[in-house]
């Protein structure tokens, strides 16, 4: 004989249903954009693509969903850290200037 209540009773099985919100990983093109354009931005010096990086990159942490994220992915802080040294590093020879008789760099 089985009590009503019993967790093991065959009967009571039903079928796992996971939460609306999990039923697919969300999948963050824009960061993935963002720090690929910020990659971009440091090997071609382009400082116009930089300013779009940033924004991309306060977007994504506006946006970040942390319990729907893996485990092992990028954070949208990293997309933003990368996306401010594309910044410094698009911008850091206007403030720069070389000797004309040395060559050397010197700051002003």
């Amino acid at each position: 004989m089985s009590n009503i209540n019993d967790p093991r009773d065959a009967s009571r099985e039903i079928r796992l249903t996971l939460p609306k919100s999990w039923y697919a990983e969300s999948v963050d093109a824009l960061g993935s954009m963002g720090m690929f354009l910020a990659g971009m931005v440091m090997v071609t010096r382009n400082r116009y693509v930089a300013w779009p990086v940033v924004v991309l990159a306060i977007n994504g942490i506006m946006n970040q969903h942390p319990l729907r994220a893996k485990e092992g992915g990028s954070t949208p802080w990293a997309t933003l850290l990368m996306a401010v040294f594309a910044l410094v590093i698009s911008h850091a020879p206007l403030f720069t200037f070389t000797d004309p008789t040395t060559g050397a760099i010197r700051f002003s």
